[in-house]
């Protein structure tokens, strides 16, 4: 029997997701060595369509997780789990969260994309995209006010010897005035 129809069949040809039943579609989450049974999932088109453009869509879609996040199937439950975390900030998915349990071995299984993507490297561009490294000596291309200093950091200076935040690819370090301050990298320019 295929990988769709058995999904067809643990579902009983519905979403696992929102229970919708168009569109049906086989997807397999990662990380994944192989498709099969345990590591698929059978979800309608707008669900993938909202899954790969999360940060522009309509965060209340996701309510249909309070029903799918009870599935007693690992695969759904990651799912959710993912969903749920790249949403959080909107408030109820924070509870759906704090309700959701998942064993450690199906938790770690969650968890392992984030650590993926931790261990992306973290690139530092500046206004003009061009890549920021450490020692980079860059020139504001705005009037910045300093917080927590008493002056304003004028437009064109220089600052010398950059540092890079590592887990902000936004921010950089620097000093002006004898003063060591955090630089958002949209204000700055490299040098050639």
């Amino acid at each position: 029997m295929s990988l769709e129809l058995l999904l067809k069949e643990r579902s009983h040809s519905k979403c696992e997701l929102c229970s919708a039943t168009d569109e049906l579609l086989v997807f397999s989450i990662q990380p994944v060595v192989e498709e099969a049974l345990e590591s698929s999932v059978l979800i309608c088109g707008p669900c993938k369509q909202h899954i790969e453009n999360i940060e522009s869509t309509d965060r209340n879609y996701w309510r249909c997780l309070n029903d799918s996040m009870w599935s007693q199937i690992p695969a759904i439950q990651v799912m959710v789990w993912r969903i749920l975390n790249q949403i959080k900030d909107e408030g109820w998915p924070q509870d759906l969260l704090e309700m959701l349990y998942l064993d450690e071995e199906t938790l770690q299984w969650a968890q392992s994309v984030d650590e993926e993507q931790k261990n992306v490297e973290v690139r530092h561009l500046d206004s003009n995209g061009k890549i920021l490294e450490a020692g980079d000596t860059v020139i504001l291309v705005k009037d910045l006010n300093v917080k927590g200093a008493s002056f304003t950091a004028k437009r064109g200076t220089s600052v010398r010897g950059i540092s890079l935040v590592d887990d902000n690819s936004e921010h950089i370090e620097g000093k002006i005035e004898g003063q060591r301050i955090v630089i958002m990298t949209k204000f700055v320019k490299k040098t050639a």
